[in-house]
């Protein structure tokens, strides 16, 4: 015979297990409650920096990786900051060119040295100070004189980086899909330079050998 407490025992839970499977039916059936909070979309994450969030000013820049860990364009003029990139991308061309055809050629009145670091002691500082101050006339007469930040794009059309510089034509007939190919190329070769002089300059002031 079983014993009345376990027939209790056993009566208990028959009525418990019923009400859980009635509890579950119906919450099948019953609506689904939404939340009263509105959910936010999370910020779009930088291609070069993953754990940063994109520059939100560089949308539309031939060159855009969404590379701007210090927040640049978010606190300057954004063509301005494409100016200088340019305009420090194609000197620093013209260095790496001009770092390395020093230990090879020499002009004419001037001392031989191989490390490109003691060319400017060679030279004098006369020389240094032509290089300065036309490259200071160029900027100014390129752009009539607006060489500031604040003036620099007084005139809304003026493209950065555009002088209107192309004596061979490269960029006759070619359509814009073409022309913002020949952008990136110049931007990339531009930006590759500014690091090649960088490591040049610092190979031979580190080694104190010259770079070939």
């Amino acid at each position: 015979l079983i014993p009345p407490l376990l027939i209790s025992i056993y009566r208990a839970m028959k009525t418990v297990a019923a009400i859980a499977l009635l509890a579950g039916s119906a919450s099948a059936f019953a609506p689904a409650q939404t939340s009263s909070k509105s959910t936010t979309s999370l910020d779009a994450m930088s291609k070069a920096v993953p754990f940063l969030t994109e520059p939100k000013n560089l949308k539309g820049y031939v060159g855009d990786v969404g590379f701007d860990p210090l927040g640049f364009s978010d606190k300057f003029d954004m063509k301005w900051l494409r100016e200088a990139e340019i305009k420090h991308g194609r000197t620093s061309m013209l260095a790496c060119l001009g770092f390395w055809q020093q230990q090879y050629v020499t002009l004419p009145g001037l001392t031989h040295v191989d490390d490109s670091n003691l060319a400017p002691s060679v030279v004098g500082a006369s020389a240094m100070l032509q290089i300065v101050f036309w490259g200071g006339v160029m900027e100014f007469w390129t752009n009539k004189g607006n060489v500031t930040m604040e003036t620099m794009f007084s005139d809304p059309d003026r493209v950065p980086g555009d002088l209107g510089f192309d004596p061979m034509g490269l960029s006759v007939g070619k359509s814009e899909e073409e022309k913002e190919r020949m952008q990136l190329r110049e931007i990339k070769n531009g930006r590759l330079a500014m690091l090649a002089i960088g490591g040049m300059i610092h190979h031979n002031w580190v080694t104190g050998d010259p770079l070939f």
